[in-house]
């Protein structure tokens, strides 16, 4: 792959038509220099063939779609999580500009938590570990100063790897879009955790105010003609386009309470709206349910009004989260377009900005959602399961898991989630550590034991909204600010949740080959191929022992749990289109002080040779080890009379002096187990469990296999048996190799073309954790 300084870069600004296939406007792409330069020579720049970040292949697209961008903007932009937010953030040039120029040592605000921080940049840089593209987002690492210290999020770690060094809870990472430079002041206040006493604190009125305002029926338009006092408080004499009777012109006098600005519907009043104190609004009020297309409600004054969510975002100069609703035409006071900009296209006079946090669930709609099936509520399978429940056992799983509305439910792109939870705790105890260890989280750890893992493995069945619960809790300790929202890499939850929140003790203890001292700790492995390799269809085990062997990499210790990352990122780039599983892995020669077998007579080893790696003459995979006898007969061929084995230390205990017998010292064999896969395909994230003994104990979990109903419907979570996979994995090479995989029965081919996540455990290691 070119470097990245050779590449121009653009940003898709429209999606193309459809027969360009799924493409998105927002979408960061790029072209090698020289080949645009040759095309400009023949006059071919009307179509350019783009490369979008995260995939392989050429694009073709016509280029009025595409903006171009400096390699900076590119890297800026690539932070932001999604396509909308870029396309945002696009338009405000000034924002981009001087985030460009910031380096370190500026002084900076940073939004957090609904307030403006002031700090300094500390790191400008990525904070993700792998890309598939020629560039990575851009963060900016601001360490909190003066009296906003401790008021951040971490000690300028990410992830377990420290970009820069702070005290506790004084470092941020963020987007350019949440830093502002301290020379250019925020233009909305840091806020408080208390709603003001009125809307006036906050959106203060003045005379020539454009306003909107509700009456006993309808939303009516004016402009602020004066603001009195009165006996009952600050009254509001507008007038209006429209009189009660509808007709046009007149002058009302209004409570102030009761006014909105026309610029922003974003009152203060709004946010006294308190559930508890009011019935008719229903049981939910968090807004990190909503999302676009949801139904909502909120209060304006005394008076409800319904809407459907069309867009939410951060509008410019405004820092809390906005959403655009499309409500009844003639409530609204714009068609979805804010300042200039067009959020979304509706009808004159139906669209309205709010505060996010102002919406609740349309309680007419959400009192149906309440449903039954097999027999149980949603709502009592929601409650919480105080006793403990061990992992479901293999004659279990039949009548307990297998069917509909059995797993855990899916909601709002969840489905990560779902199925890392399910992968590892249906059937499998190897990380039960982190559902009793002493942790300062308590309120996740036990969202996570009582309503999560102990009713999937007593009922068969968690609710969407147990689940939405732990995303809330994720969310409110600020580790991500979408995690109700949007789709997230399954190795980023289960890190997040094993290392950030519970403080788990990494499982894995890497080393480098030949220097036991400097090791590295962490909670899974990234399998990182180079090019060359000859492997076409490759098992887990021949990745990860190539992965090891291009990186210079052994194991420590045996692992009581190993989590495997496939070389692919996400739903886009697949470097093999089918991977075995390995159902044994065999660590036993990546060990780093292990003793290890010779491979041709299989008596202890004395030598490791890493130039005889990739020689398939003495084994098909692995490392290759060797006795003094059979090292001297292999290197004294001529190809291999340059190679330079390394002499093997050994643990305490073994000898290479044979027993005078003729029983030799064999070394013992290190097998971890599989136990679960995670698969995706198409942005949506399934999973296989291994959950018996026998080669047929395999079940296949969708947490959104079907749906009821559209935007106001849920989704009907399905586990199914899946014997066929085990007739697959008894498959030679040769016949694997000729499976045509929309030919596989049932599922299979989901296991052996979209595998992203392999869960290994060891049986004896995880007894001791």
């Amino acid at each position: 792959m070119a470097s990245a300084e050779n590449n121009i870069y653009f940003i898709i600004t429209a999606k193309p038509p459809s027969q360009c296939g799924h493409i998105e406007a927002g979408e960061i792409c790029f072209i090698d220099k020289q080949r645009f330069e040759a095309r400009q020579k023949r006059n071919e720049t009307d179509v350019l063939p783009v490369i979008r970040i995260g995939f392989a292949l050429d694009t073709r697209l016509d280029k009025v779609l595409l903006k171009p961008l400096t390699r900076r903007s590119a890297e800026l932009l690539l932070a932001l999580e999604s396509n909308e937010e870029r396309l945002l953030a696009l338009k405000d040039h000034e924002a981009l500009e001087e985030a460009s120029i910031l380096s370190k040592g500026c002084q900076v605000y940073v939004e957090y938590k609904r307030q403006w921080l002031k700090g300094v940049i500390r790191y400008i840089g990525s904070i993700t570990t792998y890309s598939s593209g020629p560039i990575k987002g851009v963060f900016f690492g601001v360490e909190l100063q003066g009296e906003d210290t401790g008021k951040g999020q971490n000690d300028g770690s990410y992830l377990s790897k420290t970009y820069f060094t702070c005290s506790k809870n004084s470092g941020i990472f963020a987007p350019f879009t949440r830093i502002k430079p301290v020379d250019r002041k925020p233009s909305a206040p840091p806020l408080t955790t208390q709603s003001s006493p009125s809307m006036t604190s906050t959106e203060p009125l003045s005379v020539g105010d454009r306003v909107t305002f509700f009456g006993d029926k309808n939303a009516h338009h004016g402009m602020v003609m004066a603001i009195e006092d009165s006996p009952d408080g600050k009254m509001v004499l507008i007038s209006t386009d429209k009189d009660e009777d509808g007709k046009q012109g007149g002058e009302m006098t209004v409570p102030l309470d009761c006014v909105i600005k026309e610029e922003l519907l974003n009152t203060d009043e709004t946010e006294k709206m308190d559930t508890s104190q009011s019935p008719e609004m229903g049981g939910v009020t968090d807004s990190e349910e909503i999302s676009v297309g949801s139904l909502v409600q909120f209060i304006v004054g005394k008076k409800i009004v319904y809407g459907i969510v069309r867009w939410i975002g951060y509008l410019p100069d405004y820092p809390e989260k906005s959403a655009l609703l499309e409500v009844e035409e003639g409530i609204g006071v714009s068609d979805g377009t804010y300042k200039g900009k067009q959020y979304f296209k509706c009808p004159p006079q139906s669209g309205l900005f709010v505060k996010l946090s102002c919406c609740r669930p349309d309680d007419r709609f959400y009192a149906a959602k309440e449903k039954v099936f097999n027999g149980h509520s949603d709502k009592a399978l929601a409650s919480v399961e105080e006793e403990n429940v061990p992992p479901i056992r293999t004659e279990d799983v039949s009548k307990l898991l297998i069917g509909q509305m059995k797993g855990i439910q899916g909601h709002c792109n969840s489905c990560y989630m779902d199925s890392a939870l399910f992968s590892v705790f249906s059937c499998s105890s190897v990380l039960d550590s982190l559902l009793f260890k002493s942790t300062q989280h308590q309120t996740i750890q036990s969202i996570l034991l009582k309503s999560i893992v102990n009713p999937l493995r007593k009922q068969g069945f968690v609710s969407e909204r147990s689940v939405m619960n732990l995303r809330k809790q994720l969310q409110n300790r600020e580790r991500c600010p979408t995690y109700t929202t949007d789709e997230k890499d399954p190795e980023e939850f289960l890190s997040l949740i094993m290392q950030e929140i519970l403080s788990l003790d990494p499982p894995l203890k890497l080393c480098l080959s030949g220097s036991r001292h400097k090791e590295q700790s962490c909670y899974y492995y990234q399998i990182f191929m180079d090019y060359n390799h000859h492997l076409v269809l490759p098992t887990v085990q021949q990745l990860l022992e190539h992965s090891f062997f291009s990186n210079s990499l052994k194991l420590a210790e045996v692992p009581a749990c190993l989590i495997l990352t496939m070389p692919r990122s996400g739903k886009s780039f697949k470097m093999f289109p089918k991977i075995i599983p390995s159902t044994e892995l065999d660590i036993t020669g990546l060990l780093a002080d292990g003793p290890q077998q010779c491979v041709l007579c299989g008596q202890l080893a004395n030598e490791e040779c890493a130039e005889c790696f990739r020689d398939a003459l003495f084994s098909d995979t692995g490392f290759k080890y060797f006795c003094l006898k059979c090292s001297t007969q292999v290197h004294s061929h001529q190809q291999r009379r340059r190679h330079t084995p390394r002499s093997l230390h050994l643990p305490q205990g073994f000898s290479y002096s044979q027993s005078s017998g003729s029983d030799p010292r064999t070394p013992p064999r290190e097998k971890l187990e599989l136990f679960a896969v995670l698969c995706i395909e198409t942005s949506h994230y399934v999973s296989f469990v291994k959950y018996g003994p026998q080669d047929t104990d395999w079940i296949f979990f969708d947490s959104m296999a079907d749906r009821v109903g559209e935007s106001n419907g849920y989704n009907i979570p399905e586990v199914r048996a899946c014997p066929e996979v085990g007739q697959y994995l008894h498959m030679s090479l040769a016949q694997l190799a000729n499976q045509v995989p929309r030919e596989m029965e049932g599922v299979a081919k989901r296991l052996f073309c979209d595998g992203y996540m392999y869960l290994y455990q060891s049986k004896s290691m995880s007894l001791y954790r």
